[in-house]
């Protein structure tokens, strides 16, 4: 669409520092000190607090039981639906027996109900989460660990009971990281998680489970590996062992594979002809059950079953103080991660319903659950993107559908886990596989990351590979690093231009972009895209010097030669002229008088003639070209060395890209004035932000030599001030006035 032309016409004095500081009267900006309201002690403070950290007293007086009850009940029960098989198969996939992964599913989203501020999101077991904690179990107690003296029989309760303790104490200490993050409101921690990094990451963790479960799947005994390339090992393992496959184990496996699938696909064809999806995940476990209970597939045909689930709830158990240190690096990798997931989760249903989610408060209250659930022996937990997505389309208005779900899955726990003893842990793979297509689906940001910004798909990359090689520890903290290497990069290798102005306005672009943009006769306009700071301050320098045109060191290296051999040879001269005097007249006396920078010779006293002679002959090049110096101040001190002068005097540094400075940045801004004034080029800054003006005065950036007159509010006002005062040149006025 075209714009109409639209000319507007402003007159205003032309603007330094120092005059825009006098004229909108500058002063400084009061402090703020909010630590003093955290001390003050009032009923307004007290409610404030309270409603802050348990915001489920702010909300739930005003549940409209009307409207939202209903809506809120459904979506409790295709949650809990959901949430049932998800949890015997996520504690599976951490390495623990399922009745843990119920225990998961309960105490966790009941403190969440009551601490959180996202009214949609689920939370609970999570397949990354699970995998991360089953790494950790794996690695801290292995099988091998736990042979029994006879034979290479695992003692299962003893494995299963260490694993347990790991994973609790685990959670535990997971808790206490985002509960500490987010009382001192540490929530921005997850911005250095990027999205293509949260994804890459996620992607290789999906990767990850697939092939831990590919064991349940086939019916292997594989040795429990940790650490960089474990994976690499177990798929090499894997392929070793299948032909000791187990044939009912398989085809039990791929049977409730494509029963999930065609369920699902189901469901995305009548979705709009169903009040509710179909439960798919719950109807193949119960057929599975009474299928395996019904054939006996254990003993027939060597199926694994999930065996023995204890009914009731666990009592509260404190978390082993002596495990801190050896979890204490994989804790606060779960901790970062599982409230990034959340978080990104939280904020995107909170966008799309129009309310605001804390992120601190988010944190304390993932930190809770962690915390509460880990002394009654759960696992640490974040929250699904396929329940949370069954929340809200379910009906879902606030949390009281995750309270309603976790009740459900007491109900299971305290009376109906028995009847799923004889569940096949081949399904329970399937299961996980099944929901494993919305991250395996994340492999298509390779397209679109490549088409839109192939930085963001090295950072994907990087961190897929990282994470499949060297664990997802360890494949996080490499993947962190690396995305913050890369900005430090980004910034040293910053786009530097040379402004000109658009014609007939006072809008100035890079000359190499608009090809109606003119630089400026005798004005260069310099600018970075990026700020000046000690990683990139050099090369900000050496960029100018050499878009200048102009070998400026090169310049004032010969500048300096050639005044310091006309100082020697006036120093030469100095001590020549006493002798020639006492040879030639014993009452005659003159006095060579030197200024160094400017080679000015001056005679006195001078009786004689014919001295007075001699002494003209010899230092006539040099008076001559003085005595004109004196009288032109103005006249180049390059021009009389016979050296190229600059095809431009003023020199303009566009800084409205600083966000700061630092010592290094003030010390280069001073060598560039210094420079450039040593080859006659006056030196002006524009635009600079208001927190940049200070951090120049607090770092004595402005002295005699360079001051606030040196400052300009625009790079349009810089501009006229150097057309109207050329350090050593005449100006046509037309320039002026039709600038």
């Amino acid at each position: 669409m075209e714009l109409p032309r639209r000319d507007y016409h402003v007159e205003r004095p032309l603007l330094n520092q120092e005059q825009l500081e006098e004229l909108g009267h500058r002063g400084s900006v009061p402090p703020t000190h909010q630590w003093r309201s955290w001390f003050q002690c009032s009923q307004a403070r007290a409610r404030a607090v309270l409603f802050q950290y348990l915001p489920i007293l702010a909300w739930l007086p005003r549940y409209r039981v009307r409207d939202w009850l209903l809506g809120d009940l459904l979506s409790g029960l295709s949650v809990a639906i959901m949430q049932l098989p998800q949890g015997l198969a996520y504690a599976l996939l951490a390495g623990l027996p399922p009745v843990f992964g119920l225990y998961s599913s309960f105490y966790p989203v009941f403190i969440y109900f009551l601490f959180g501020t996202s009214r949609h999101i689920s939370v609970g077991t999570f397949a990354v989460m699970s995998v991360m904690v089953g790494s950790v179990t794996e690695s801290l107690a292995p099988d091998e660990a736990f042979f029994q003296d006879s034979n290479t029989t695992v003692n299962e309760a003893a494995r299963d009971a260490a694993r347990v303790q790991l994973a609790s104490t685990l959670s535990v200490l997971v808790g206490l990281f985002q509960v500490g993050l987010g009382l001192v409101h540490f929530g921005f921690v997850v911005t250095y998680l990027s999205e293509p990094l949260v994804r890459g990451y996620t992607t290789a963790a999906s990767v990850q489970v697939f092939i831990s479960q590919l064991k349940y799947v086939f019916g292997l005994q594989l040795s429990s590996r940790s650490g960089p390339l474990s994976l690499i090992y177990t798929v090499l393992e894997v392929c070793w062992k299948l032909p000791q496959s187990v044939v009912g184990t398989v085809i039990t496996a791929v049977v409730a594979a494509v029963v999930l699938v065609a369920l699902k696909l189901l469901n995305d064809k009548l979705r709009r002809y169903l009040p509710l999806p179909l439960p798919g995940e719950l109807l193949t476990l119960i057929g599975a059950t009474g299928i395996s209970y019904g054939v006996d597939l254990k003993q027939r045909f060597g199926v694994d079953v999930v065996g023995v689930i204890p009914t009731g709830l666990v009592p509260p158990v404190a978390p082993s103080l002596e495990l801190f240190a050896k979890l204490v690096g994989n804790a606060f990798a779960i901790a970062v991660v599982g409230f990034a997931i959340a978080i990104s989760l939280g904020k995107i249903f909170a966008l799309r319903h129009g309310y605001r989610v804390d992120s601190s408060q988010e944190l304390v209250a993932l930190g809770l659950s962690n915390l509460i659930g880990g002394i009654f022996q759960c696992f640490p937990i974040s929250c699904s993107m396929s329940r949370t997505l069954v929340q809200e389309t379910t009906g879902g208005n606030t949390q009281v559908a995750g309270a309603v779900s976790s009740l459900f899955i007491l109900i299971i726990i305290v009376k109906l886990g028995e009847l799923f003893q004889d569940l096949p842990k081949a399904v329970l793979a399937a299961v996980i596989i099944v929901n494993l297509k919305g991250m395996m689906m994340q492999f298509k940001d390779l397209c679109s990351l490549w088409k839109a910004n192939r930085v963001d798909l090295l950072i994907w990359l990087v961190t897929f590979v990282a994470t499949i090689l060297l664990n997802l520890d360890i494949g996080l903290a490499v993947a962190v690093v690396f995305s913050l290497l890369l900005v430090v990069v980004r910034t040293q290798l910053p786009h530097y231009s040379v402004l000109g102005q658009v014609p007939d306005t006072d809008v100035y672009r890079d000359v190499a972009e608009y090809s109606e943009a003119r630089e400026v006769p005798g004005v260069k306009i310099f600018r970075s895209s990026v700020t000046m700071y000690f990683a990139n301050a050099e090369l900000y320098s050496d960029t100018l010097k050499q878009r200048c045109g102009v070998d400026v060191d090169h310049l004032i290296s010969r500048k300096k030669k050639l005044l310091r051999k006309r100082e020697l040879k006036l120093k030469r001269l100095q001590k020549k002229q006493p002798q020639k005097q006492a040879a030639s007249s014993k009452g005659t006396s003159f006095s060579v008088n030197v200024n160094a920078g400017l080679g000015d010779t001056e005679i006195n006293n001078v009786e004689d003639p014919k001295v007075m002679e001699s002494t003209e002959d010899e230092l006539d090049s040099t008076e001559a070209s003085n005595q004109e110096d004196a009288k032109a101040p103005d006249v180049s001190i390059l021009k009389a060395l016979g050296l190229p002068q600059p095809d431009f005097h003023s020199l303009i540094l566009d800084l409205s890209a600083l966000s700061f400075v630092d010592t290094v940045c003030l010390k280069s801004l001073k060598n560039i004035f210094h420079d450039f004034r040593e080859i006659e080029v006056e030196v002006y800054m524009a635009a600079c932000h208001a927190p940049v003006i200070t951090q120049l005065e607090v770092g004595n950036f402005f002295d005699a030599s360079v001051t606030k007159q040196h400052l300009f509010a625009t790079v349009h006002d810089a501009v006229v001030f150097a057309i109207q005062h050329p350090r050593s040149r005449s100006v046509d006025p037309a320039l002026v006035t039709k600038l």
